[in-house]
């Protein structure tokens, strides 16, 4: 295998197991040894690849960001917006074992980041979460609903919401009332009186 593949599939391991790690144990308590058991690689070859455990934070964004991607990208296939935002929250509540354990990925990171003195990487995590906002109005606005970046942000903070509780209470099935009520929310909307809020249903 050509040297640069397999340093390329090294430095893709690293980032896969900074994303899971930094997510289970924050950035705070997580060192690069952490990572580098979780990727299986020696301690050593972290700082080959990633200087400091900012450019990991930053290599694990860019993992979270890469998912979304993965995701829409296999929403997208379905032609009824509708149904790709159902698809999404399906997507969410089908993850109600990991949010009940560590909260969303992106979320909590974000959280931790914004509490730096520092105040670095916390407006890259930001910017995840305006990347699945923008995604979530696209197929509003397809809809042709009124509003489609207020009705995006109703979406996603009941995510971040459920998110967070599941994870306060150490209860999965919060994930689960609340992605059904979700998903009651988007087959309403469009109706006769307009959009109603995801706890009207």
């Amino acid at each position: 295998m050509d040297r640069r593949v397999r340093a390329s599939q090294k430095r893709r391991r690293l980032t896969a197991a900074a994303a899971r790690v930094l997510h289970g144990q924050g950035v705070e308590r997580t060192t690069l040894a952490d990572i580098a058991r979780e990727a299986g690689v020696p301690a050593g070859n972290v700082y080959y690849y990633f200087k400091t455990k900012d450019e990991l934070v930053r290599a694990a964004l860019s993992e979270h960001r890469a998912h979304l991607d993965e995701l829409t990208a296999a929403l997208e296939e379905s032609a009824d917006p509708r149904d790709r935002l159902k698809g999404l929250v399906k997507a969410w509540v089908d993850q109600r074992e990991t949010a009940a354990r560590h909260g969303c990925p992106t979320g909590t990171l974000a959280v931790e980041l914004g509490k730096r003195a520092d105040g670095t990487l916390d407006a890259e995590a930001g910017a995840v979460i305006r990347h699945l906002l923008d995604w979530a109005a696209a197929q509003f606005r397809a809809l042709a609903l009124p509003a489609p970046d207020d009705l995006a942000l109703t979406l996603v903070s009941a995510y971040q919401g459920m998110s967070l509780l599941a994870n306060a209470l150490r209860d999965p099935t919060v994930m689960t009332r609340e992605g059904a009520r979700l998903l009651r929310w988007l087959d309403a909307l469009g109706g006769p009186d307009g959009p109603d809020g995801p706890g009207a249903r």
